[in-house]
């Protein structure tokens, strides 16, 4: 499962949409639909931008996989 963490990291930079729209250049659908979660799929573009806004060390600080637990009982 693919975890989407981009609301965290502007939540601990203390940006808004509107600011991450301006450092990015994306359009408002595509950062709002990141920050609530609601994105389907991202382009590597849109990555790369927010890495580089950001300031990120790696990308999974702004997504992260992690393996999902079936338990059977």
């Amino acid at each position: 499962m693919i975890e989407n963490k981009l609301s965290e990291v502007m939540g601990r930079k203390r940006l808004k949409i509107s600011d991450v729209i301006e450092m990015t250049g994306l359009a408002r659908n595509t950062i709002a639909d990141l920050y609530h979660g609601r994105a389907k799929r991202v382009d590597l573009e849109t990555l790369d931008k927010l890495c580089k806004a950001l300031e990120c060390e790696s990308l999974s600080e702004i997504v992260e996989f992690r393996q999902e637990v079936d338990y059977k009982l």
